[in-house]
This record gives structure tokens, sequence and C-alpha cells, in this order.
């Protein structure tokens, strides 16, 4: 097939089904009705010589060929995007929407500061900060859905970047006045506490009952309860949660709660800045990654 003969307005259309599986939808976001819309596909599957796409109960599903096409056309896309941007961006007069998916220590660390610094270097800017404990991060991420992802996850393939935003450890954490508030906490004493463990975080603490076991001690767990919980629980009760120190320290400044070092030693706690290789040279994306990296440092 020559590239001068095809219309390079289909893969738009094809991108906007990919992503939407729905002609309706689709057609909403590249500005086309339903009718042109169909037209547009059609003439897509007699050039591409498939169907592409096969109508279904949930939507518009790609077929083989077209999840083989669906990268290197939203690639091409992308780049085609970042060529006409502009070459600078310049925040105090831009105005653009991202979409950034946070986990629960990313939205308590991290969001209040990153929407703050934004909002100063670019008043226009605007940010949507979506839980990422249902999501599937790389999918949006590949869809366009996602700029960035902020949480505890390594790149899970090569078309994805990463950078470390924040390393922190884990502490215990327990109400003001607490019987073992002003001692130094042993192992024996850690174990017989009531614990609350939070259950909405998607941290792994099995390493506190690796530690525990290894001297033949449990946690006694006596609530599990979401991180909107968590303050107001252990201020009325003499529970112990083990939270990263950061996100702890933000806690304190609600709730009147105490601090201490774990009896034993506390694995790296990271926060991790996710995002799709082909935006690496896209100025307003590199602006925003530069930006949350700077935030971060300052903590």
């Amino acid at each position: 097939m020559k590239l001068a003969t095809f219309d390079l307005n289909l893969l738009v259309v094809f991108e906007a089904i990919l992503r939407e599986r729905s002609i309706p939808k689709a057609g909403e976001r590249v500005g086309l009705s339903q009718p042109a819309m169909r037209h547009a596909l059609n003439r897509l599957r007699w050039m591409l010589k498939d169907q592409l796409f096969i109508r279904t109960p949930d939507g518009m599903l790609p077929t083989p060929r077209a999840e083989e096409l669906a990268q290197p056309v939203r690639n091409a896309l992308s780049e085609l995007q970042s060529a006409l941007d502009p070459q600078e961006f310049t925040p105090e007069q831009a105005e653009r929407h991202f979409t950034v998916a946070v986990n629960n220590y990313a939205a308590v660390v991290l969001a209040g500061p990153i929407t703050a610094k934004c909002a100063a270097l670019a008043p226009n800017v605007r940010l949507s900060l979506r839980p990422s404990g249902t999501l599937d991060i790389p999918d949006l991420l590949d869809r366009g859905e996602l700029d960035l992802a902020l949480a505890a996850l390594d790149p899970p393939a090569n078309r994805f970047a990463a950078q470390v935003l924040v390393e922190d450890h884990y502490v215990a954490v327990m109400r003001r006045g607490h019987p073992i508030a002003h001692r130094k906490l042993d192992l024996t004493t850690f174990a017989t506490l009531p614990h609350l463990v939070i259950s909405s975080s998607g941290e792994d603490l099995g390493f506190v009952d690796t530690a525990l076991a290894g001297v033949g001690h449990a946690r006694s767990i006596a609530l599990e309860a979401p991180y909107l919980s968590a303050g107001a629980v252990l201020t009325q009760s003499d529970m112990v949660a083990v939270l990263g120190h950061q996100i702890a320290q933000e806690f304190r400044r609600a709730y009147a709660i105490n601090l201490q070092d774990l009896p034993f030693a506390s694995p790296v706690l990271r926060s991790v800045m996710l995002w799709h290789r082909r935006f690496d040279n896209q100025t307003a994306h590199r602006w925003l990654r530069e930006t949350i990296i700077s935030v971060a440092a300052h903590l």
C-alpha cells in the first residue's frame, strides 16, 4: 500500500474506536457523526482487508489485525502530534488537561504539593487525579487515557519509562498518650498490640509477619479499614498501624498521633512515576514530569 494514497485521517478514526470501543463515543472524540464514522471504518476495512472491529455486547472488539496495528498507530499519531505541537511549552500561557493515576501513598503525600505547584506555574493547566487501585494502568497508558501513573510499580514492559520519586521507610503509628507511646518498641510488645491493617493500601506488609514469625510471634489484627478511616480509628483506640513515614507525617498534621521506629528493619517504600515512552520528548508532558520530580525532591 502506498502511503500517498492513504488517508491519514482514517488512523485517527481507528485509534478513537480502539480507545472507546464504541462508534458513537469515538465519533464524539474526533468530532464526526455516526454515519461519517461508519463510512471511515468501512474504508479502513476495505484498504486493510480486515474487519478490524467486531460488534459484541461489550462494544467493538478489535480483531488480531487491529491489535497488531494498535501500538504502531498510537506511536505514529503521538509522534505526529509532538511534531505539530509548539517546540516550547509556556506554562503560564498553556491550556492543557493531564490525567494522572495515583495510589493511596501518592494521593496523600504527593497530590497536594503537585497540584499547588502546577497551579502556581500554570494556572490554566488542569489535572485529573484518578485512584489507581482498580485501574489497568498499562492498558490506559497505552490508550493515552492516562498521562502518568504515580504508584509502586516497576515498568511492566520496555515501552514504559519510570522515575523513582520518593524512597521512604515504614514506621509504627499510634495515638498520642498510648501506653507505649514513649517507650522503645520491642518485638514482643509490638506483637501483642492490637493492629490496624489498612485494607486499601495495596502495600505488601508481609515483611512484618516474617520478622515476627522469626521470633515466634504473630500480629494480632483487630481491624481492617481504609486509609480514610485510619486517623480516626488510631486516635480513638490503642491500635497500632504500620505506615510509610511520609504518609504518617501527613496524618500527623490532622490527627493526634505518634510515630515510632519499628523493632525490625524496614524495606524501602518507593513511589514511582510511570509513563509511556512515546511521550518522552513531548514538551508539555516533559514539563509535567519535571515539575513532579521537582516537587518530590523537596518533600
